[in-house]
């Protein structure tokens, strides 16, 4: 059995009386109560969203060049090494 939580914070929000048919409409399908239709969705929605913006998703050829610079990366340049220094000192200085 689902492990039952309490709910105490609530939401609102305005829609129109289309978007709030269609949404009743479709809970009542569901069997389902129009709060917890609408909290059951927004939650799948930010996972979704979540999930799609933490994935990083490369083409054949960039998962291969991706594997390629990890295995083999170029020499670091003069920026890079300037910056390496700078952040050791911070560093070093903050301990």
């Amino acid at each position: 059995m689902p492990q039952q939580t309490t709910r105490t914070t609530r939401l609102e929000a305005r829609i129109s009386p289309e978007a709030l048919a269609i949404v009743k409409r479709a809970a009542e399908m569901q069997g389902r109560s129009l709060s917890d239709f609408v909290v059951s969705a927004a939650q799948d929605a930010a996972r979704r969203t979540i999930e799609e913006n933490q994935l990083i998703r490369l083409s054949i050829e960039g998962q291969a060049r991706f594997v390629d610079m990890l295995l083999d990366p170029p020499e670091p340049t003069e920026a890079l090494k300037r910056a390496r220094a700078a952040h050791d000192a911070l560093i070093l200085k903050a301990r």
